[in-house]
Formats: structure tokens, C-alpha cells, sequence
């Protein structure tokens, strides 16, 4: 037999057979669009973490208060020390490190703002102004907090734009007076809408100077302290920078743990990448199962046409034409399940992307040609008992059998 007549052997025994060949291509489908669509929520979830990451600045260096130790919890320690405070100090002696461009003290809680009636709580963030530039802030209306010190503590809020719409509407809020807390603030910018962001929602945010943020909230003790590093190829050297100023500061005690966001992207992406792998491996399982209804499909199919075997072979058909012809249709199977497969989880993909647009759910290059691949594969190696069973029937046998 030739190749043509070995395809076409194959496909007339699939399509003589709809229902058997309907469930082993959906069965092979199903595996398939389960790789491509929880690929893509794996990979989709390393890449909106890290992107959300990257956007909280460039080359950032972010300082915490607290050392975090690798040698595990010292009941002596919890009695007889606690964690040093960071300050404002603490924050301005960071701008004598020569790899540092810009540093931003940060001092976070939640108040009311309130102007004519209209009340809401919402998260202030107390800072400077190289928070904007640091954090890559844009401004829709007005200005950024003005350059001053840090100990001044000027009464001027930048609002988020929810925060606008919410109190002012239509009218215009740059030049208005809200009252954030028990003091009252003349609002100087408005920021862009930019929506959630790793648990901070920009959109209703109020920014105000760093000592009138601690006034506020009655302590002088900082949140963080996000520096901006000269470049990136500057960034390890900034890190350790900032930790011999603070330790110098701090009675020579590393007390502070200083994390750079090179190394926070670079632990999310390898964590959300084993995850992903992992995903798609747990997906495989259903093409193993799938291969082995294939393969009990074409036994089931070996026995139904033991006679056509027999005539084939008693025409002058090799055993390796018989083979061939078997595992030809199996291929088959697994290609159209294949390809169904993969418009499914493309399908599925797309659906997550429409319901959750910031989530950027595409499966990766990888794990479509695994899942496509694995799935060939799978159905040619559980192919090959039926069709080395054909392969070595008797055809006098056969014959007789039908």
C-alpha cells in the first residue's frame, strides 16, 4: 500500500466509527485545552505580578524596618530587643550615598477626607516629593507636592482621581480645601487614573507631606523608605550603601532589612514559573489518559475488523503496512484532538482576558508546542499494542474469525 492509501485506510476506519472517534478526539481535546488555558493562568500570573512590580519604580531600592533573619526565632531576642524604628533622619542621611539619586520617606495610614458634606475613608500616604518621579506618579490636573523640608509639613494633599470624582464631580478640585482628618488641606494636583496596584489603589489615594502625614497619625516612625539607585548596573552597590549609612546610624546594628527589586522580581519570576511548569504538568496527566483511550479504542477497533485485517494480509499487505495503517489513524485521532484542543484553550484564554483585562493571560510558546507535541506523541505511543496487534494476526486466522 501506498502512504495515500494508508491515510485514506485511516481515515475511512475513523470516520466509519463517528461516535467511538468523536469521544477519543474529545477526550484528547480536553487535555489539550486544559495545558493551553492553565498555562495561561500561570504564566498569566507571573507576568501581572511582575509587571505590577516593575511599575512601583526604576532601579528601587526599598528599605524596612526590622532585620529579616534566616537563623530562625530566638526566644532572647523577642524578650530583650525590638525593632528600631525608621525615621525621617533615617531617610535623609540616605542621600549622602553616592549611587543614590533620589530617596522618598513613606508614611502610610488611613483618615477622612470630607469637603461639603460629602465624607469617605481613605489611605494616606505621607512622603516627599521625589515619591512622584521614584514611584513614576503622572499628573492629570495640578502640581506634585512641593520641593521643601521634610520637617515643614506644608498644607497641600494630591488627590486620586476616584477621589476627585467622588467630592468635587464636575467642578474643579485644584485650589479647593478638604478637610483630611482635624486638618484642613488645599488640594494642588490630581493624579492620572492608573487603578489597583499590588494592594494600593492609586485612584483613591491622598498623598500629603511626610511630617504632616506623622502629625496626622500621632508617630514619627516611617512605613518605608524607597530610594531610586543611579542606574541599574549601580543597584547592589546603592544596597549596600544604604545599609553601612543606617547601620552607622542605627549603634552599628543591622536592624533594617534592605531589599532591591531586582531580587524581588527575580524570586516572583522564578516562583510563578515552577508554578506555571507545575500547572502544565498536572494538565499532562489528562493526555496520558487521553493517549490511553486511544489506545483502547484502537483495540476495541483491531477486533471489529480482524476480517478486513485478515483480507488486507491475504491480498499481499505486510505486516509493517498493517502496522503503518494503524498507527496512522491513532495520529490522526491525536492531531484533530490536538488541534481542537488548542483552539479550545485559545478560546478559554481569550475568555479570561475579556473578563479580567488586566490579567494577561496568553499562554506561553512553550507550552503550546509541549501540550500539541505531548499530545502526538502520547497518542502514537499507545497506538503502537493495537497496531502491532494487527500487524500479527494470522490472515487465515482472521479470516476465518469473521
Amino acid at each position: 500500500m501506498r502512504l495515500p492509501d494508508i491515510l485514506r485506510f485511516a481515515r475511512d476506519a475513523a470516520t466509519g466509527y463517528p461516535m467511538r472517534t468523536s469521544l477519543s478526539v474529545l477526550a484528547m481535546s480536553i487535555g489539550v485545552a486544559a495545558v493551553v488555558i492553565l498555562t495561561a493562568l500561570g504564566d498569566g500570573a507571573r507576568r501581572y505580578v511582575v509587571g505590577q512590580f516593575s511599575s512601583l519604580g526604576t532601579n528601587l531600592v526599598i528599605v524596612l524596618p526590622g532585620r529579616s533573619g534566616t537563623g530562625g526565632f530566638n526566644p532572647a531576642n523577642a524578650i530583650t530587643s525590638t525593632p528600631r524604628d525608621l525615621t525621617i533622619d533615617d531617610a535623609a542621611a540616605l542621600l549622602r550615598a553616592p549611587g543614590v539619586r533620589r530617596v522618598a520617606p513613606l508614611a502610610v495610614g488611613t483618615s477622612e477626607i470630607s469637603v461639603a458634606g460629602r465624607l469617605r475613608e481613605v489611605m494616606v500616604a505621607g512622603t516627599t516629593a521625589s515619591y512622584f518621579p521614584i514611584r513614576n506618579f503622572e499628573l492629570g490636573q495640578g502640581s506634585a507636592l512641593p520641593e521643601e523640608d521634610w520637617g515643614r509639613g506644608s498644607s497641600v494633599a494630591v488627590i486620586g482621581n476616584k477621589i476627585r470624582e467622588e467630592l468635587f464631580g464636575s467642578a474643579p478640585a485644584i485650589g479647593q480645601l478638604v478637610r483630611v482628618g482635624d486638618r484642613r488641606l488645599r488640594v494642588v494636583g490630581v493624579l492620572k487614573p492608573v487603578g489597583q496596584g499590588l494592594g494600593m489603589n492609586t485612584d483613591e489615594l491622598v498623598i500629603v507631606p511626610v511630617s504632616l502625614a506623622q502629625a496626622l497619625f500621632n508617630s514619627n516612625t516611617l512605613f518605608r523608605i524607597l530610594i531610586e539607585s543611579k542606574s541599574r548596573e549601580a543597584i547592589p552597590e546603592s544596597r549596600d550603601q544604604v545599609m553601612e549609612i543606617l547601620k552607622q546610624g542605627h549603634r552599628g546594628e543591622e536592624d533594617v532589612t534592605v531589599i532591591t527589586q531586582d531580587a524581588v522580581l527575580a524570586t516572583f519570576d522564578k516562583l510563578l514559573g515552577a508554578l506555571t511548569l507545575a500547572v502544565a504538568g498536572i494538565a499532562a496527566i489528562s493526555l496520558a489518559v487521553a493517549g490511553i483511550l486511544v489506545m483502547n479504542v484502537m483495540l476495541v477497533a483491531v477486533t471489529q475488523r480482524t476480517g478486513e485485517i485478515g483480507l488486507l494480509k491475504a491480498l499481499g499487505a505486510t505486516s509493517n503496512t498493517i502496522r503503518l495503517a494503524f498507527l496512522a489513524e491513532a495520529a490522526m485521532l491525536s492531531s484533530l484532538g490536538a488541534l481542537l484542543g488548542y483552539l479550545l484553550g485559545e478560546a478559554g484564554a481569550f475568555a479570561l482576558r475579556q473578563a479580567f483585562p488586566v490579567f494577561p493571560a496568553y499562554p506561553p510558546d512553550w507550552a503550546v508546542i509541549a501540550g500539541l507535541g505531548t499530545a502526538l506523541g502520547t497518542g502514537l505511543l499507545f497506538g503502537v499494542m493495537p497496531a502491532r496487534r494487527a500487524a500479527q494476526m494470522d490472515p487465515v486466522q482472521a479470516l476465518m474469525k469473521h
